[in-house]
């Protein structure tokens, strides 16, 4: 499928669907709308009141278009009211009108828009992310596809023209998303702290980034015990991930990535029970995944800040060399953890990916996990959690969500929690009592960090959704990657 700009007049446009937003306040047609309406034989108006279309936001309407027209389909796609419009409105039009043209066995698609906040390279780029992200579909596993119908080969952006960098950089940072939905998709028996280094290793062969993968006698060496207690368990080895992009000339910053990288959580001897959803565990790499894929769309997009992108990879298992509850591991910074439940097990793969962070001499570290549940109920499935004591890095990532569409709210870093992970025998518990338990988890993480300012996002619940979700099909969401990717390149700003 090929996204283009165009500079032919609405009023010139040929192919199989022509697509048009309409504001709530704009369906009534006027100028070129009123035109194309006579044009078309009065074929819009109509739909636009049979249907009873009123403009609302992402609501859908089409109509085939009679005789020798050179258009078969007029698809009209609502936009909500003027003042409300933001990027992600376009983003998610433009994914519900390629869904319909698609159904509609569209070849050649036109979409006209009105500019977001006058802004065409931010309104194309958004566009064409929705299209991308709405028609990927993830076929990998099944032996012949179920969709045999014809694909959209052409989707034109009328009124665009110029604007192929935009476009450009949509399907760059959309490859990242593509990458993370990928592996978070995957089985575990596909996606393994094995396969998770090569998926490093092609990305840093393919863009010229540098690698180093640390194997477990390298770990050892550091005093990753938080980690290893984690890893001992499973027969495949951990693999410590340090993906590294650096930009022609000085950096203006320097960032990191953490991403939880548990390929597979079964809980450990304190096993996932009936209804824990253990069969979904494969997503337990979620941070590791939109770790990878930022790097991906990053090593494309070539800002002008330096990143580190860093993942334990591991899995946890049970056997008889699996850690205990009631186990006391020591991280490498020298703290003690006594483990109250082996199925907390992220964040002590984390703890000693940020120490190992913290001393890379940094200007920034965001960490994403699917950490904790008690996130989940908080924010629901949609929201991920932002928790930071520092109000310019929770700034930067508000703002970046906002722009990727993908949401976020900051929750209290509340430090009177941490008396609930407070051991009797060691520094600290891994988990302390369920109320509150995403603020625990993220006070247990701060422990780790010295030096650099530090974010967590607990993405336990947008990795994944049970039904198609604007631009997102029912699946891997890919969550994490845009925004990201909006952080770095603004960061040096």
């Amino acid at each position: 499928m090929k996204i283009q700009p165009s500079d032919t007049p609405l009023l010139e446009w040929t192919g199989d669907s022509l697509a048009i937003g309409l504001f709530e306040d704009g369906v009534e047609l006027t100028g070129d709308l009123a035109n194309l309406d006579q044009k078309f034989s009065g074929v819009l108006k109509e739909l636009i009141a049979e249907e009873e279309f009123k403009g609302k936001a992402n609501s859908t309407i089409f109509t085939r278009v009679s005789g020798n027209s050179p258009v078969r389909k007029l698809i009209v796609v609502g936009l909500g009211k003027p003042e409300a419009l933001k990027l992600d409105t376009l983003r998610r039009a433009a994914a519900g009108v390629a869904r319909v043209a698609k159904k509609q066995k569209s070849k050649i698609l036109g979409l006209s828009f009105p500019l977001w906040n006058n802004d065409p390279d931010a309104s194309a780029q958004a566009i064409a992310e929705g299209v991308e992200l709405a028609l990927y579909q993830d076929v990998r596993f099944k032996s012949e596809p179920e969709d045999k119908g014809p694909q959209i080969e052409t989707v034109e952006l009328l009124g665009f023209g110029g604007q192929e960098a935009a476009i450009n950089r949509a399907h760059q940072i959309v490859s990242g998303v593509i990458l993370a939905r990928q592996l978070v998709a995957a089985p575990a028996n596909a996606v393994t702290p094995i396969t998770l280094a090569e998926t490093a290793q092609a990305i840093a062969n393919e863009h010229g980034l540098q690698l180093q993968i640390l194997e477990r006698e390298d770990c050892e060496k550091l005093g990753m015990g938080a980690f290893l207690g984690v890893a001992q368990a499973s027969d495949l080895p951990p693999k410590f991930i340090h993906l590294t992009y650096k930009p022609e000339g000085t950096p203006k910053k320097k960032l990191a990535i953490i991403g939880k990288g548990l390929t597979f959580d079964s809980g450990g001897l304190n096993i996932k029970g009936a209804g824990s959803g253990i069969e979904t565990m494969k997503i337990d790499m979620g941070g590791a995944a939109a770790t990878l894929g930022a790097a991906k769309a990053i090593a494309q997009l070539k800002p002008d800040s330096e990143v580190h992108f860093i993942s334990a990879a591991t899995e946890n298992m049970i056997s008889g060399h699996a850690m205990h509850p009631g186990d006391i591991l020591t991280a490498s910074n020298g703290k003690t953890i006594e483990v109250n439940n082996t199925d907390a097990e992220g964040r002590l793969t984390l703890a000693d990916a940020l120490v190992y962070t913290d001393k890379l001499g940094l200007d920034a570290i965001v960490d994403l996990a699917t950490l904790t549940g008690a996130n989940v109920i908080a924010l629901g499935d949609d929201i991920a959690g932002l928790y930071t004591p520092d109000d310019a890095v929770a700034s930067q990532l508000e703002k970046a969500a906002q722009t990727s569409g993908e949401k976020i709210w900051r929750m209290p870093m509340e430090e009177k929690y941490f008396e609930g992970l407070k051991s009797g025998i060691a520094d600290m518990k891994n988990t302390g009592p369920r109320p509150g338990g995403a603020i625990t988890a993220a006070l247990f993480l701060k422990e780790f960090v010295k030096e650099t300012p530090w974010a967590h996002l607990d993405i336990a619940g947008p990795v994944w959704t049970d039904k198609e979700n604007g631009y997102n099909s029912s699946g891997a969401t890919g969550y994490g990657v845009r925004t990201l990717v909006n952080w770095v390149l603004n960061a040096g700003e």
